[in-house]
């Protein structure tokens, strides 16, 4: 758009120069100025066009609500009323002045000198002219008698005393005799034409004052030349005398003034007319030139403003980038220069802010980090012991969802009757007694078995945010591995301390029913008898008891190899009667190899179907299933059965010794078979099933080449 303006204001300037130009040379004036008068009228009419389409978007624009778009319209007319009312102004008295001009150049007086001036040059010359021709008339006499020998000689003396530039002697037919001339560039002389030669032997003398290409103005006289014998030829003399330059030149401007004067007297009316039009048009392309060039500079000077708006608003939005640039030292330059000063601030204070907060969420990052890997539970609550932040340590402890403990209060977690809910109000009731620290261990029962929880509370100091921390573990897996180690080293000291005296006691027995063979009544050798094989009986039990505590105490480190489980399984079940326990087998082909100790994973299998077959004892429809899938990168060995199952009281208890509900059973079958499992770093879980009987499951991590487990 600019450079369209830019060239339309280029043709405007040009097209008045032009203009100025044709009404200073009366030829161009005449030919041109029509042209010039239609192109000024188009290019005024495409000038008032393109200033009205701008008018019209800039109108949009103010429609729109543009920021600068009434600004600019302003200073438009303001611009626009500056340039016309002087402008108008000029032209009322141009014209005034123009009309009067043109009235004075036509006064009587001035006409009167033109025509006296041009009536004095012509006399001038005529006086010149009529000089020359009596010059000619007595060199003609003095050359009727004139010999071809000497006529060049006569020329040439007569030139000499009658001071002509240049004279020629032509014969009747035109043809040159003799030429003489003063000036070394005239050795041609200037031909007459031959009607001009035929009129002066008319006896029509020729005198002429012409205009020569190459002379300029010049006098020529032709004259005959009689010869005294009546049968002579007659020839014809030529003169040629110049013009004085400075008489001519008097005489030709003059004479140009004159007929100017003439022509322009003829159209004065029209010549006011096309003034006028010229001076109109003038002013009409001036005017238009200068609200176009008003337009430019309102847009100019709303510029800075527009640009200032549109930084202002991406401020507004956040956005400190979009400075604007304006390199001026007025007060726009200076205000734009501070507001970039300060949106510069505003931007640094911004980035400040961002990067303290991008290290404080790098801190709560870190710290989230380092909670989130902790293995104790964290829980951060309000003063109103509102859950405010936990990690995942906190949740997988309880065994729920995050979500389901966060923004919680801590009465209110959980449903009354379950063990999130017991911890909740419990928690809650230890920070309503204690205003420091405090530390406490419980145990829940859950469907998952027994858990036990090292609890520890505390306020957060002054001088940050009102609340407490709570801190708690799951110390279930220490306890039993305590209580493991307990019952471990009781075993160890029971069989060492009963197992001593047991063989003297059996052999005593037996020397005393040996000694007393035969020497009794038979009443008295049948109480003795019946008494030392009680007494033998008893040993050999309280010796199998001893023996399987001496084995729970020194189980032996498991030697881990790649083994499969499916023909471990074969191989154990292949001792049983498949038909009396209902066995049915459910095993998964292609199960990878687990990473076992074949012997201690044989025992493992037998207590478990041992479980299994006491469980069946007076059952009608006895069934056992075994099963062996491949789950989380393990594989899992099931051992179900339709009996009574567990009792519920017994459940957190049966990885005990002595828990058990058989009459002569030691209740170290499932101790020894869950010592077994964490040996191999496995997993064993009992459930009790609703349609009756109990399933026992247990998981083996899978062989990895390079390594014993994965």
């Amino acid at each position: 758009m600019r450079s369209l303006i830019a060239a339309a204001l280029v043709v405007g300037i040009l097209l008045l120069a032009l203009l100025f130009y044709a009404s200073g040379d009366s030829a161009m004036f005449s030919d041109s100025l029509p042209t010039l008068f239609f192109g000024g009228g188009v290019f005024g009419l495409a000038l008032l066009a393109l200033l009205g389409w701008r008018l019209w978007w800039l109108q949009k624009r103010i429609r729109r609500g543009v920021f600068g778009a009434k600004l600019t319209f302003k200073l438009l007319l303001m611009f626009g009323a500056v340039a016309t009312l002087p402008g108008l102004v000029v032209y009322g008295a141009s014209v005034f002045f123009l009309n009067r001009s043109i009235e004075t150049w036509f006064d009587v007086r001035v006409d009167n000198a033109l025509t006296s001036g041009v009536n004095l040059g012509q006399q001038a010359l005529d006086d010149l002219l009529r000089e020359l021709d009596r010059k000619a008339e007595r060199m003609a006499l003095s050359l009727a008698d004139e010999g071809v020998g000497s006529i060049i000689t006569s020329l040439s003396t007569l030139r000499e005393q009658s001071a002509v530039q240049e004279m020629t002697l032509f014969d009747e037919r035109g043809g040159v005799i003799a030429h003489v001339s003063g000036e070394r560039g005239t050795l041609l002389p200037v031909l007459p034409d031959r009607s001009v030669l035929w009129q002066v032997r008319q006896q029509q003398p020729y005198s002429r004052i012409e205009e020569v290409a190459e002379r300029g103005l010049i006098m020529r006289v032709i004259v005959p030349v009689y010869a005294s014998a009546l049968a002579g030829e007659t020839r014809v003399l030529q003169l040629v005398q110049p013009v004085p330059a400075r008489l001519a030149r008097d005489a030709q401007a003059v004479q140009l003034a004159y007929q100017e004067y003439q022509q322009i007297a003829v159209a004065r009316v029209g010549l006011k007319r096309i003034y006028g039009v010229a001076l109109t048009l003038t002013l009409m392309l001036a005017l238009l030139m200068t609200f176009v060039i008003a337009y430019l500079l309102s847009e100019r000077l709303g510029a800075p403003l527009r640009t200032l708006a549109r930084g202002t608003r991406a401020v507004a939005k956040g956005d400190f980038s979009q400075m604007p640039q304006l390199k001026s030292r007025d007060e726009l330059g200076v205000l734009i220069q501070s507001f970039n000063r300060m949106t510069r601030q505003l931007s640094e204070a911004r980035e400040q802010l961002a990067r303290n907060h991008q290290q404080t969420e790098q801190a709560k990052a870190f710290l989230e980090r380092v909670l989130a890997n902790l293995s104790s539970g964290v829980i951060v609550l309000d003063d109103a012991l509102q859950v405010r932040n936990l990690n995942a340590a906190a949740a997988q402890i309880r065994g729920v969802a995050a979500a389901a403990l966060d923004a919680q209060p801590l009465a209110a977690l959980g449903q009354p009757g379950e063990a999130l809910h017991e911890f909740g109000t419990r928690v809650a009731a230890r920070f309503a007694e204690h205003e420091g620290e405090w530390q406490e261990q419980v145990d829940y029962t859950g469907h998952g078995g027994s858990q036990s929880l090292l609890l520890r509370g505390t306020r957060l100091p002054p001088g940050v945010e009102r609340g407490y921390v709570l801190v708690f573990d799951d110390v279930t897996k220490l306890i039993n591995a305590e209580r493991n180690a307990a019952w471990s080293e009781v075993a160890r000291r029971l069989a060492h301390e009963i197992k001593n005296p047991l063989t003297p006691i059996q052999l005593s027995a037996e020397r005393i029913a040996r000694k007393l063979d035969g020497r009794l009544a038979p009443a008295d050798a049948e109480f003795v008898a019946r008494a030392t094989q009680t007494i033998i009986s008893q040993v050999g039990a309280m010796k199998s008891m001893v023996d399987a505590f001496a084995g729970y105490a020194r189980m032996p480190r498991a030697k881990l190899e790649a083994l499969d489980l499916n023909a471990l399984v074969g191989e154990v079940l292949a001792l049983y009667d498949a038909r009396a326990l209902g066995l049915r087998l459910n095993l998964e082909p292609g199960l990878p190899r687990i990473a076992g100790d074949s012997t201690l994973l044989r025992q493992v299998i037998h207590n478990l179907m041992q479980n299994a077959q006491d469980a069946l004892a007076s059952h009608p429809s006895p069934s056992v299933e075994v099963s062996t899938r491949l789950s989380n990168n393990a594989a899992c060995l099931s051992v179900t059965d339709n009996g009574a199952g567990f009792p519920e009281h017994l459940m957190t208890r049966l990885f005990e010794p002595y828990a058990t509900t058989k009459a002569k059973g030691t209740g170290l079958g499932l101790a020894i078979v869950k010592k077994i499992v964490e040996e191999h770093h496995g997993k064993i879980q009992i459930e009790n099933l609703k349609t009756g009987g109990a399933v026992i499951r247990i998981a083996l991590p899978v062989f990895a080449a390079g390594g014993e487990h994965r």
